[in-house]
């Protein structure tokens, strides 16, 4: 079972395909990507890669822990997804900057939802967090992101209908499938923009949100989902990947 997500708390086409390729930094092309819920987990593993490979990194969350503060990044606290004044924050945040990545890895997971005893208030709220956090957010960004930016989705496999093979968790499946198709849609609405979106799954990621009962490293997966962005152009847009590489079925 692969949960997939630590999640803390026009003339454009034809021009942007050749923009949309080689995300290596040199001291006089910086770019600036934004990271939700970068506190800790996936987050925070790619908020520090990113750094690495010399962005400016816009980290957002709830509230930031240690680890992220030391990365010396540019936080953008108390940005809660669901709530307009979160999001705002997070808007406000990215000021007049434009934007070559936006990374929406914010989200929940649940436990115990099961078909005898549903919690019908914990699937809302995954579906709140899960797949209209990470619509809004895109949406409220959307005049920021420059002609060849990128917009990465973080799902799961368990919001494949198809790859569904054991059933229950409810919430969390059915948040990630809604995640899915805004993702496939986003594709078609950003093209014209010259963005180009990806939809991807990390892996069963060792994070807090699992109580670290992975497969992988946060520091792992982050270094697989950022090579599936390298790889990502508008002819690609709106596929969903695993982090490996894999074509992931729907």
């Amino acid at each position: 079972m692969n949960f997939g997500t630590n999640h803390g708390d026009g003339t454009l086409v034809a021009s942007a395909s050749a923009s949309l390729h080689a995300f290596e930094m040199t001291s006089t092309d910086k770019k600036f990507a934004v990271v939700t819920g970068a506190n800790r987990g996936i987050g925070l593993a790619l908020t520090k890669a990113l750094r690495q490979r010399g962005y400016d990194v816009l980290a957002a969350c709830r509230k930031p822990t240690p680890a992220l503060s030391a990365l010396g990044v540019d936080v953008a606290e108390g940005v809660e997804v669901t709530e307009p004044d979160g999001v705002e924050r997070l808007e406000s945040a990215v000021a007049s900057r434009d934007i070559d990545l936006l990374i929406n890895n914010a989200g929940i997971l649940r436990w115990g939802d099961r078909l005898e005893a549903l919690d019908v208030a914990g699937i809302r709220e995954q579906f709140e967090v899960n797949a209209l956090g990470p619509l809004v957010v895109t949406a409220k960004l959307r005049t920021r992101l420059r002609q060849g930016a990128k917009v990465a989705l973080i799902t799961s496999r368990m919001g494949s209908i198809e790859d569904n093979g054991s059933g229950g968790f409810y919430g969390y499946r059915m948040s990630k499938a809604a995640l899915n198709m805004a993702g496939k849609s986003l594709a078609h609405d950003l093209e014209p923009q010259g963005v180009a979106v990806i939809i991807l799954h990390p892996g069963m990621v060792k994070t807090e949100m699992v109580g670290d009962h992975g497969q992988v490293e946060p520091e792992q997966a982050a270094e697989g989902l950022l090579a599936r962005i390298d790889e990502l152009t508008l002819a690609t847009t709106g596929g969903f990947w695993h982090a490996n590489g894999e074509r992931l079925p729907w």
